[in-house]
């Protein structure tokens, strides 16, 4: 019996020693370099980029999201389901081995009794006490234990990315969010004072009617733009609110246990982020690797399916003993070795019909792998060219709001002392609110580009 022993010993290492298959290639080659403008060296390396805003309280939000999400508890929780599935998937590489035992009594109620019993009338009672320990191993000929395994392992890997790609989705919805939160408590704080400087120009113009140098046009006009900013104030903090109820909801918290916040939205940075070359963009981005760890076990499945098509061999073994008592029951030893042979013949194309689908699987998550890298390297370049665009309109904006602070203040003085009228002051107020609010919307924009390029390189790393 040593053959068969040897042959099983060589199956068993082969199984075990086995790694997972290499990953697969997409063939497309990523640019030399980015199109837009960038810092191709990361001066930094901290993975947790949110800190590099300045900001205590969004480090300490970003704290409480990691904790309390049920987004990315789920996900967790899947990690877990896989690596379950990876232990059940290498459990068939090694030999199942089970030992029973029984105790058995029959006893002939009345009567003669009949052949099939051991019981009689002479002897109605008859005890047996059977233990038995046995093994079943199906030689992996084919790879098909293998590559079940290697699928789990893959599956679980990217089960792994996918909990990366949940959480910083999670992170950088909760920086848009805080960021948009304070940009729309800083435009009520502009309302505020742009009401309470109509407010202050109404007087005047009422002090004006009143004395007859000012006609009722020009009066009715002045209450119109306060009751329009009066109006406004209401619908930003309204805004300001739902965006607040919306960052408690990534917490995985009621708006009632939102701890209040009170940083300005002057305090907020954003970081010169270093982007490295297209080429280090597969390694860094979670749902890439996902991506590329499904398609794996795709390719897995597809021998998986084929395998199946093949004839397998099973090798099974058992040692037991019996006896009449319980005492005498390892007196009585035996052993049993089989082998079989299982092929299928007949299938009504069911085998083929898998492994056709188990290769369209692979070739959908080929292309769904392809689309990753491309959709990848067009966030990385949306982002930059965003930052390139809103850094030019914020150079120039900053002449714009200048100049526009300083035509109101002209446009009052001259008012005030009679030399110009009221339309004048009318424009040079709007003009000046409209700038304060698009400083607010570019500042807001700039931040989110900064959050949107590190989303987009997959967060942060660690620059070679």
């Amino acid at each position: 019996m040593k053959p068969p022993l040897s042959l099983l010993t060589l199956c068993l290492l082969l199984g075990a020693c086995a790694s997972p298959g290499p990953l697969p290639d997409s063939s497309l080659v990523p640019p030399a370099t980015w199109q837009s403008p960038h810092r191709e060296s990361a001066v930094h390396s901290n993975a947790q980029w949110w800190t590099r805003f300045g900001s205590p309280s969004l480090d300490r939000l970003i704290e409480q999201a990691r904790a309390g999400s049920f987004d990315l508890a789920a996900a967790v929780a899947r990690v877990r389901q896989a690596q379950a599935g990876t232990v059940i998937a290498g459990g068939s590489l090694l030999p199942q081995v089970s030992a029973g035992a029984n105790a058995n009594r029959q006893k002939l109620l009345h009567g003669k009794g009949y052949s099939q019993l051991d019981a009689d009338s002479s002897n109605n009672a008859v005890d047996y006490f059977d233990a038995n320990l046995s093994a079943t191993y199906e030689i992996d000929f084919w790879g098909a234990k293998r590559a079940s395994r290697d699928s789990a392992q893959f599956g679980l890997k990217a089960s792994e990315f996918d909990q990366a790609t949940v959480e910083l989705t999670l992170l950088s919805a909760v920086a848009n969010r805080y960021a948009q939160t304070l940009s729309l408590r800083e435009q009520g704080r502009i309302a505020e004072l742009n009401l309470a400087n109509a407010q202050s120009v109404l007087k005047r113009v009422q002090t004006r009617f009143d004395a007859g140098s000012a006609t009722a046009l020009e009066l009715a006009q002045q209450k119109s733009l306060v009751a329009a900013q009066q109006r406004q104030l209401p619908a930003v903090q309204q805004q300001a609110q739902e965006a607040l109820i919306s960052l408690a909801a990534l917490l995985g918290r009621p708006i009632q246990q939102l701890v209040p916040i009170d940083e300005s939205f002057d305090h907020l940075q954003w970081p010169v982020i270093g982007t490295g070359v297209p080429s280090e963009l597969l390694a860094r981005r979670p749902d890439i690797a996902r991506a590329e760890a499904q398609l794996a076990a795709a390719q897995a499945d597809v021998t998986v399916a084929r395998a199946a098509m093949l004839p397998a061999v099973t090798l099974s073994a058992s040692l037991g003993s019996g006896a009449n008592s319980a005492g005498d029951i390892m007196r009585s030893p035996f052993y049993n070795l089989t082998a079989g042979l299982l092929a299928p013949i007949f299938n009504n194309g069911r085998l083929g019909a898998e492994r056709d689908k188990a290769t369209a699987r692979q070739q959908e998550l080929l292309e769904i792998y392809r689309g990753a890298i491309i959709n990848g390297l067009t966030d990385v370049e949306k982002a930059l060219n965003s930052i390139r665009g809103l850094d030019e309109q914020r150079q120039w904006q900053r002449e714009e709001l200048s100049q526009a602070q300083t035509a109101f203040n002209i446009a009052q003085s001259r008012y005030q002392a009679g030399a110009e009228d009221l339309l004048t002051v009318l424009e040079t107020q709007r003009t000046l609110y409209a700038a304060q609010d698009m400083n607010v919307q570019l500042k807001l924009a700039r931040v989110q580009a900064s959050v949107a390029l590190y989303k987009a390189l997959g967060g942060g790393w660690q620059a070679m």
